[in-house]
């Protein structure tokens, strides 16, 4: 498959991404492609937080989860946004939810990829949350990502 192609059509989801009160900076946008048998993902974010030594380059855990809200509590702005999306009950990080992290480069991140783990019409209205540490794919269930950051509903209005 040409997955270059792809970028000339409009996305079939997306997902607008905001940082929370503590991140106001963070923005930015989440989209999806669905093809035959699987599913292209891009991201757009900026206004990440930015490493201050040489070899503190950032990098930021980004899952899909299973709430319906960017919404949360005192303690975690994003609580409503539940845990990572899992339909299969399956052991991190082969959540369906899982996806590569972000790597930022001076406050923005760009990533794109394919997967086969849902399609679009699976995730429709679930959040997108941007975690502040990266993922250390192994710690159950969560990979020790640490606070969400930011966060975005995925919908087909766009």
């Amino acid at each position: 498959m040409n997955y270059y192609s792809v970028f000339q059509r409009k996305a079939d989801a997306q997902a607008c991404i905001k940082g929370s009160c503590k991140y106001p900076d963070i923005r930015g946008v989440v989209r999806f492609y669905q093809l035959r048998g699987c599913v292209m993902v891009t991201a757009e974010i900026e206004g990440l937080p930015v490493g201050e030594k040489p070899c503190d380059k950032p990098v930021f855990a980004f899952h899909i989860h299973e709430g319906m809200k960017c919404s949360g509590n005192r303690e975690d702005c994003f609580a409503d946004a539940g845990g990572h999306y899992n339909p299969q009950d399956c052991s991190h990080p082969n959540h369906a939810g899982d996806m590569p992290p972000l790597f930022g480069v001076c406050g923005e991140a760009f990533l794109a990829f394919v997967t086969d783990r849902f399609r679009v019409c699976e995730i429709l209205g679930r959040a997108v949350i941007v975690h502040r540490m990266d993922d250390d794919f192994h710690t159950q269930p969560s990979g020790n990502a640490g606070e969400k950051m930011a966060c975005g509903i995925i919908e087909r209005k766009f």
